[in-house]
Order: structure tokens, then sequence, then C-alpha cells
């Protein structure tokens, strides 16, 4: 009786196993992506130490809890990887990472301040109902304070998760709402009541408890970095694909 514990899988076998489920042009683009990488560093002489890929695996080690080394080998061995393939991951990753820093950290006060109104937030409440006429009579009775915007929501929105949290929508930025109702709100005060304003889903009813002015923080940083990566390296892809190049990735 064959041993299907842990079949032995065939090169080719992956191969078209990608191809019937169209996963082939994913991974073939993944692998382009990190030959860029890889050449972009050498050109910039970017490497990794030993002790930042040890830094590296110490946090992942942290982050799973993985206290001792035999329990990380386990852990290996149940992701079909040797510790060899783990470090060339963590240093694949450390490359893009220095990479994305060298070629844009430059750039992130520039952007940021370029783009600042998209980085700006507010702590949202809304109640949206199908009727206008229950819209208008909700925005009176909450005006009049003969019921409270947030025992609205719990008794009237069309939404279940809206209504158990009383209409709390949370931190919002202003490019995740239509333009014409993020105008209207980040133009109102906090506590104003706003609406209604008719959309697809209804009549809306809306309610800023806080604006949040938009700040560079360290994550907001890198955020940006990661964003301005994503793009300089999705054209470098779609220059290598078109012009199928061997002469642009081995060069350097």
């Amino acid at each position: 009786m064959t041993d299907l514990t842990r079949p032995s899988i065939e090169a080719d076998e992956m191969v078209f196993y990608l191809k019937k489920n169209l996963q082939l042009k994913f991974v073939n683009q993944q692998i382009l992506s990190q030959k860029i990488i890889e050449k972009a560093t050498q050109e910039r002489g970017i490497t990794v130490t030993a002790e930042e890929i040890q830094a590296e695996a110490d946090r992942i080690r942290y982050e799973r809890r993985l206290e001792k080394a035999s329990q990380t080998l386990a852990w290996l061995a149940e992701e079909m990887i040797s510790p060899e393939d783990w470090e060339a991951g963590m240093r694949d990753r450390l490359l893009a990472k220095k990479l994305a820093e060298s070629l844009f950290n430059r750039e992130v006060e520039k952007t940021f301040a370029q783009n600042k109104l998209d980085y700006e937030q507010i702590l949202l409440y809304q109640i949206v109902v199908p009727y206008q006429k229950l819209a208008q009579e909700l925005f009176y009775q909450i005006e009049e304070e003969e019921i409270s915007f947030y025992e609205a929501a719990h008794l009237y929105d069309i939404d279940e998760r809206r209504r158990h949290l009383c209409g709390y929508e949370g931190k919002l930025h202003r490019w995740s709402l239509k333009p014409d109702i993020a105008s209207a709100i980040f133009s109102a005060q906090p506590g104003e009541l706003i609406g209604p304003l008719a959309t697809e889903q209804g009549y809306h009813l809306f309610l800023v408890e806080e604006f949040i002015p938009a700040e560079l923080t360290p994550e907001r940083s890198k955020e940006i970095i990661d964003k301005m990566f994503k793009q300089w390296l999705s054209g470098e892809l779609n220059y290598v694909l078109h012009n199928q190049s061997d002469e642009y990735l081995n060069s350097g």
C-alpha cells in the first residue's frame, strides 16, 4: 500500500496544478518581482547582514511564541520548509524593505504634504433609514432632543451591526466616503447633526464626534513608502513583461 502521509510531489506536478488553477501567472510575476528587487539592490549596494536576519527571526519567533529551538524546527517542518528556506525568505523581505526605504525615504514628507487631506480622519456615527420622511422626522427629533442620535440609530437603522453599535462607524478617512458626503461631513463642526443625505442605500444622518488631523507618524511613513514602492515595482514589472528582456534582469 502506498504511504500517503507525506506524498512526494514532482516539480512538473506543481506547475500543472498552478496552470490549471490559473495561478501560474501570479507566481511568475512574483518571481520576476523578486529578480527586479535583487537587481536594484545590487546596483545600489544594498545588503542584509546575518545580524539583521537573526533579529527578524527572533521577532517572528516572539510573535508566534516559539520559545524553544525545537518549537521553531517543528513549525518549519509543518510549513514544509528548511531553516535555510526560512532564512532566504527573510533575506528577500528585508532586502525589499531596505530598497523601498532607499528609494522613497526622502519623498515621504513631500508626498504627505501633497496628500494631507487624504490622511485626515473622523470619528463618525451614522443612521441610515429607507424613507426620506422618517429621516427628516428623526432629524427634527434629535435636534429638539426628543431622542438621542444613538438611541435613534439603535431603533431605526437598517443595518443590524450599526443598530447594535448605536450608529458607530469608527475612524474613517476622507477618501473612504463619497465626495459629496465627505464634503458635507468634513465641513461640519463636531457634534453637528448632518443630513438627511440620499444615496442608493437610503437616507443618511451623520454625527461627527471628533476630527483627527493628519499626522506623519512612523506608521504613516511606512504606509506611504509601501504604497510608493508597490507602484514602482508594478511599473518595473510591466516594463519587463512588455519587453520580455532577459538582458534587463541579467545586466548589472
